[in-house]
């Protein structure tokens, strides 16, 4: 594909290293685990059965379509992956993903973050993006005006697999000072799609503020409907599990300064204070081991994606631990092809 024209140019098929795959696109697409661990079931029974695009980016290849792929050859540590090479740039890049998924493969946010990319961070025009993607300028217009008038905060819990894609669009209906306050009740009740309009609806039609913050926490403390989706511990992502974790470990921190602000280790009596002592310092160990790891992550992420580049490699060493094994790996990137695999 011509970056310039959005046409197709020349494609080279090759098996590339899973450890020179980057995932410069990533931020375009969400997550669905159980079609993850579907496709890793599928690789480790049929193989691949269809290449991964990508285009040179770097030193390395930028994935474009077969994010499934990629991260299920990672978990199971594969080494190599039969790819189409692309002869584009970041743009081409961001128009073969459109194309890759124009049959219903990416949800309107999806689309709106593509198309956000390619008007702000290419500098394409609104009706050239229109006329590359064959889609009326207005409908461009909406998709910008979706991702910028979502909040930032909705948007990561989207990513986190917090909020349902559908559910932020409803939200992204409210004033964006409005959004998160909101978006924290429909997570922690689990309010579906159509609970979440409905919801929304009523706050837009609140005649004073009041009214609005009665509504929204009439909500917020009542039981979750009997219709919301339970999330079962195997379904979650690799964001709820960092997030709930976290949240796990900050509790029992503050538990447990305040046991030991209750009183003094001898005051538990010789045996017992020996038994916690040793306890507390196998406690101290992991808490500055979690302090490292924590403080090398969030450095590395403020430092523009070094972590990913770092846990890409890592995994594709083809080592049994290199890639974490939690529930839900990697985001559902992929559209399904006649061969049977996404």
């Amino acid at each position: 594909m011509s970056p310039a024209t959005g046409q197709r140019g020349a494609v080279e098929i090759k098996t590339v290293s899973v450890a020179e795959l980057g995932e410069p696109l990533q931020g375009l697409r969400l997550c669905d685990p159980s079609v993850q661990r579907e496709l890793e079931r599928s690789l480790t029974h049929r193989g691949q059965l269809s290449p991964v695009a990508v285009y040179r980016s770097g030193r390395g290849y930028g994935l474009i379509d077969g994010y499934k792929r990629l991260r299920a050859a990672r978990t199971l540590g594969w080494q190599e992956l039969r790819a189409e090479v692309h002869a584009v740039d970041e743009v081409g890049a961001k128009l073969l993903l459109w194309q890759s998924n124009v049959r219903g493969g990416l949800s309107d946010l999806e689309q709106a973050w593509l198309v956000r990319a390619l008007y702000r961070e290419e500098g394409l025009s609104q009706p050239e993006i229109g006329r590359l993607l064959g889609r009326h300028k207005s409908w461009v217009s909406r998709r910008v005006m979706l991702a910028e008038g979502l909040d930032e905060a909705v948007s990561g819990w989207v990513r986190l697999g917090l909020v349902s894609a559908t559910a932020a669009r409803e939200l992204a209906r409210l004033p964006r000072g409005n959004q998160a306050a909101v978006g924290q009740v429909v997570s922690r009740r689990g309010l579906t799609s159509r609970q979440v309009a409905h919801l929304v609806d009523r706050l837009l039609k609140a005649p004073d503020e009041a009214s609005y913050h009665r509504e929204l926490e009439q909500v917020g403390q009542s039981p979750p409907p009997s219709s919301a989706p339970r999330r079962s511990v195997a379904g979650r992502t690799p964001g709820e599990w960092l997030v709930a974790d976290a949240a796990s470990v900050t509790r029992l921190c503050a538990r447990l300064s305040a046991r030991l602000l209750e009183r003094s280790l001898g005051s538990l009596g010789e045996g017992a204070a020996s038994e916690a002592a040793q306890s507390l310092r196998t406690t101290l160990g992991a808490l500055q081991g979690l302090t490292q790891t924590i403080t090398s992550r969030l450095e590395a992420w403020e430092h523009h994606g070094e972590e990913h580049e770092e846990l890409g490699e890592s995994a594709g060493a083809g080592a049994p631990g290199g890639a974490a094994r939690s529930p839900g790996n990697e985001p559902a990137c992929d559209r399904p092809d006649p061969a049977g695999q996404p």
